[in-house]
């Protein structure tokens, strides 16, 4: 039902106006640090595995991907605006507490396995750019968000205007891989528009999936906005809705590109090398003969910016998941110090038995895909349930095209679930 115009105000506004509205950049941050997950380490295993594997052919997925994410961004920050954050939504609804209980450890591991690639992207950016050994770099990465967020914990505008910064680098780094290997046109718009999937190349779409619609970022992008609300500076309703959805649309689009541009530059770059670019430090190496050391500093400088930027989001999230499910109430920088301690413990096993953090990378991101129902499927149910949305509620053609997303991760989810089982690897 739309918004009533006495309630609102204004009519609709159009994309390009808002964008010259002042009011809108003042409202905006909370989609630019949910956007990070989208371009984490994460990403970078899936997408550079997938380019140098499979050449262009998983282009499609990431479009797919990212337009899922749109729309379950939208949602996530819908929620926030009627007042609610989804893991407080799932405490009220759930209300017996060892399913609330139950719940809140499911989530606390999606946060672990989010975290556990963050994890290791600092630690081999840490060791191409200065050489520290990667059981140091473990150590040493523990500390990486501490002195941000005690630094931004009193102005929340600082960390926004922090995260323009990481994802400029991030963004301008990539830019400039794809511009140096000189892509094939014909080969990206082939794999954009045509989709391919074979039992080889299933692990790797599902982990790219997995990295796209993170569930982490579902969690905290509700609990970003509900936060923002406080403020009374942005309007109506309609205006806050409107200011929403075009930084959704903003955020997410630029995450597309670059997550497009890690899969183009490594098909561009690697494909066809074989074992050479099995790793992150190998792909840093390879492009230093074939493309020059400025290629591989940036390369590098862009990884550890993914690295950190996307703890931060991390660890907002499990804050949201902790706040919302719990009455624990701990620092944020507690709660980063005990994530990253636990998730020593496996990094430095999969270290001494010297496991590639390129897979590990990737079967992290799969592990995800597969957790992806714990948050889309209260999300879906609350954002369509008016009592709890009132004017926000969903649209009858919102709701079903998210139920048919939903059902598409599901069905390749099962698709890799089947090939595993059945030895199709």
């Amino acid at each position: 039902m739309p918004l009533k115009r006495q309630e609102t105000g204004s009519r609709k506004t159009g994309f390009f106006k808002i964008l010259l509205d002042r009011k809108f950049w003042l409202f905006t941050g909370s989609g630019l640090i949910v956007s990070v997950a989208y371009m984490d380490p994460g990403n970078w295993g899936t997408n550079i595995a997938g380019g140098a594997e499979f050449n262009y052919d998983l282009l499609w997925v990431i479009w797919m991907a990212s337009g899922m994410a749109m729309l379950f961004q939208y949602l996530s920050g819908k929620l926030g605006l009627a007042g609610y954050t989804l893991p407080e939504l799932v405490r009220m609804k759930l209300r017996w507490k060892p399913l609330v209980l139950a719940y809140w450890i499911m989530a606390e591991l999606i946060i672990l396995a989010t975290d556990l690639a963050e994890f290791l992207g600092i630690v081999v950016a840490l060791k191409i750019l200065f050489g520290v050994p990667m059981l140091w770099g473990t150590f040493i990465a523990v500390a990486d968000v501490l002195l941000l967020i005690l630094v931004t914990q009193k102005r929340f505008n600082y960390l926004e205007n922090a995260f323009i910064l990481f994802v400029s680098i991030i963004g301008l780094g990539f830019l400039y891989e794809v511009f140096i290997t000189k892509p094939d046109i014909g080969g990206i718009l082939h794999g954009s528009v045509f989709p391919t999937l074979t039992a080889e190349s299933a692990l790797i779409a599902v982990g790219i999936i997995g990295a796209t619609v993170m569930p982490h970022a579902l969690f905290v992008h509700s609990w970003l906005i509900k936060n923002k609300m406080h403020n009374n500076l942005f309007g109506t309703m309609r205006k806050k809705l409107e200011y929403h959805l075009t930084e959704d649309v903003l955020s997410l689009a630029i995450a597309a590109l670059i997550n497009a541009s890690m899969l183009i530059m490594a098909a561009a770059a690697f494909f066809g090398l074989g074992d050479k670019v099995a790793t992150l430090e190998g792909a840093h190496v390879t492009l230093i003969p074939l493309f020059g050391s400025l290629a591989a500093l940036v390369f590098a400088i862009a990884l550890l910016s993914a690295g950190i930027s996307s703890s931060i989001t991390g660890t907002l999230a499990g804050q949201s998941v902790m706040d919302g499910l719990t009455d624990f109430r701990i620092p944020l920088w507690v709660r980063r110090v005990i994530t990253r301690f636990i998730n020593l413990i496996p990094l430095t096993i999969a270290i001494i038995l010297g496991i590639e953090p390129l897979k590990v990378l990737v079967y992290s991101q799969a592990v995800l895909s597969i957790l992806l129902p714990l948050p889309i499927i209260p999300l879906l149910l609350f954002s369509a349930d008016k009592s709890i949305m009132g004017k926000l509620v969903n649209k009858r053609a919102t709701t079903i095209v998210a139920i048919i997303f939903a059902i598409v991760i599901l069905g390749f989810n099962g698709y890799l679930i089947y090939q595993l089982f059945t030895g199709g690897f």
